[in-house]
């Protein structure tokens, strides 16, 4: 991380720029991966100009995450001091259209987890370059996502007898593990659960009480990408104190009324 105060008014400029296309490009995505097609296609030009208005929520979602990005690693003096920004600013899109496309269409499509888990291959082999201990953290950070919610997977599946979590969920935490790290994907992981259980209990209070719908399925894929970008700017193990300080502040307070 670098001296924040140094970057320059006109790089934020031209970072919002790139943000906005890339915004438009991630509404692209949502629209193409679903359905089985390609990306690069000159219908991409076309879309730009009718659907610039369906763009809008992507474009600012983007711009925010990118101008925060810059804010939080700054701007190095080499390539290498620069590559965590450059990671999260490959990362960051993908992020987004995992959350859209899951929440929407209830799965994370294959083509968009594989081209994360490339993209994360990449810099793990960049990274281990100029430091190994850097990349063996970003693999075990892969066999740590797969692992937990692999397990879960399985066990879900021998215990209830149906998944407790989809294989693309298993996919996306393998693949942002190489982004993250072993410590990282476990905050990510405890984070992800936390909110998910919490926003799943008012989602089917809603649900049933209000809406009177038995629909009781809910895409875990969103918490997982809040997780991720929240781990982004959080401190280092910032969720591992809160968790503890919440688990103390439970136990103290069984302690006193038993």
């Amino acid at each position: 991380m670098y001296d924040r105060n140094n970057t320059h008014i006109l790089v934020y400029v031209i970072v919002g720029i790139i943000a906005l296309l890339v915004g438009k490009i991630v509404a692209w995505m949502n629209i193409r991966l679903p359905e089985e097609k390609k990306i690069c296609s000159k219908e991409f030009f076309t879309f730009n100009k009718k659907g610039l208005e369906k763009n809008y929520i992507c474009m600012l979602i983007m711009l925010v995450l990118y101008l925060a990005l810059l804010y939080q690693f700054g701007i190095g003096k080499t390539w290498m001091q620069n590559l965590d920004l450059i990671k999260f600013m490959l990362l960051m899109p993908m992020l987004v259209s995992s959350f859209m496309i899951d929440l929407k269409h209830r799965i994370i499509p294959n083509r968009l987890n594989l081209t994360i888990f490339e993209v994360g291959l990449i810099f793990t082999f960049i990274y281990g370059i100029h430091n190994i201990n850097v990349a063996k953290d970003m693999l075990l950070g892969m066999l740590t996502g797969v692992g937990i919610f692999g397990a879960i997977t399985l066990l879900g599946g021998l215990i209830a007898g149906k998944e407790a979590m989809g294989l693309g969920d298993v996919k996306f935490m393998g693949a942002i593990g190489l982004y993250f790290g072993v410590s990282t994907i476990a905050q990510i992981s405890l984070l992800a659960f936390f909110v998910g259980a919490i926003v799943s209990i008012i989602v089917l209070l809603v649900r049933n009480l209000i809406l009177k719908s038995d629909d009781e399925y809910m895409p875990f894929g969103p918490f997982l990408v809040i997780g991720a970008i929240a781990c982004t700017f959080l401190p280092a193990n910032t969720v591992f104190v809160l968790f503890m300080a919440m688990c103390k502040g439970i136990s103290d307070k069984l302690l006193s009324i038993l």
